[in-house]
């Protein structure tokens, strides 16, 4: 295995825009593009809370494919791996605002936070009523005594998506950032991953080149983590990374979550799906219920050959907003599952 160095695209320096352009036609029915921000082709209706978030490329679908109904109203690309400035950020506030406020998520990053921190306060400075909420989950990156120093994982899908339908049923803006916060709490995620990818606008590659060895604790542009042995089964992995997810969390036996495997590029659903297979058995073995399930590239890291475990704590509340529908380009949820 070697890091990919021949990418089918036509200029390094229109990479992103031409992915955008040819997404948003792709998925016309559900998403349009407005001065280089991805909206929802029908417009929410007057009153609800709004929601944006903003983002470097590179970990498609994310954030593209979550924009929709019961989903998010605006998402701000930014170029590969690097957050978009305050002034487009302020931009998509603008037009996510129905009248009801915009909460802005924000996936806890150092640009990340300093671009939507500027970008909140100038939309205040402009009378828009708008609250930011930074999102964390990822246990390897502090530790549980310092969880705000944590990265943003594949956890932040289930705040979009329970957030998501908190707005569009109605929930006032200082509600939806109380839930956010919520689904916060309650949702850990860790990575790892074989090998590294290369940068295709740099043409430099991210990490450490082992085609080997699985790195646990990887973060998503390629913050590295710790070497396991290379002949470490896949249920051995899930069961030394779950186990630590459930511990941090403090989830009991009796307990009910919600359970996601994604897939950061390159990894078969073969592969995939022994995984999710060793993660839902660590889960069963200490009496915790796998309520609600997703598997697949939701959050990619180029074609990084990878995944992540990401649980979220789920009660009455949570698995309510979790089944309501929702339509995105890259999640569709047609309603209760039984």
């Amino acid at each position: 295995m070697t890091a990919r160095t021949r990418w089918l695209f036509n200029s390094r320096s229109e990479i992103v825009e031409q992915m955008l352009s040819g997404y948003a036609q792709a998925h016309s029915d559900v998403i349009a593009l407005s001065a280089g921000l991805v909206v929802r082709a029908t417009p929410k209706p007057q009153g609800l809370v709004g929601i944006v978030v903003g983002n470097g490329s590179g970990h498609e679908p994310a954030m593209i494919g979550w924009v929709g109904h019961g989903l998010l109203d605006v998402n701000v690309p930014g170029a590969i791996f690097s957050s978009p400035g305050p002034a487009r950020i302020v931009a998509g506030i603008k037009e996510a605002d129905r009248g009801a406020g915009v909460l802005l998520l924000v996936s806890s990053h150092a640009g990340d936070i300093m671009n939507a921190s500027l970008a909140r306060d100038e939309a205040l400075s402009q009378g828009l009523a708008v609250e930011m909420v930074v999102l964390y989950d990822d246990v390897a990156s502090a530790p549980r005594e310092h969880e705000e120093d944590r990265r943003g994982g594949a956890g932040l899908f289930f705040v979009w998506k329970i957030v998501g339908a908190a707005a569009e049923s109605g929930a006032s803006l200082g509600e939806c950032a109380e839930i956010a916060r919520k689904v916060r709490r309650r949702t850990r995620s860790i990575a790892g991953a074989i090998g590294t990818v290369t940068h295709p606008v740099s043409g430099q590659p991210l990490g450490q080149m082992n085609d080997s060895q699985l790195a646990v604790g990887m973060g998503v542009h390629g913050e590295p983590g710790t070497l396991l042995g290379e002949e470490i089964t896949a249920d051995a992995v899930a069961e030394l990374m779950v186990s630590r997810l459930v511990e941090d969390v403090e989830a009991q036996a009796g307990s009910r979550v919600a359970l996601m495997v994604n897939n950061s590029g390159s990894l078969t659903i073969m592969e995939l799906s022994i995984l999710f297979r060793g993660a839902a058995n660590t889960l069963s073995d200490r009496g915790i219920e796998v309520a609600r399930s997703w598997m697949g590239n939701y959050a990619t890291t180029l074609d990084q050959a990878g995944f992540a475990f990401a649980i979220c704590l789920l009660d009455p509340e949570l698995e309510a907003l979790y089944d309501a529908p929702a339509y995105g380009a890259a999640f569709i949820r047609v309603g209760l599952s039984t």
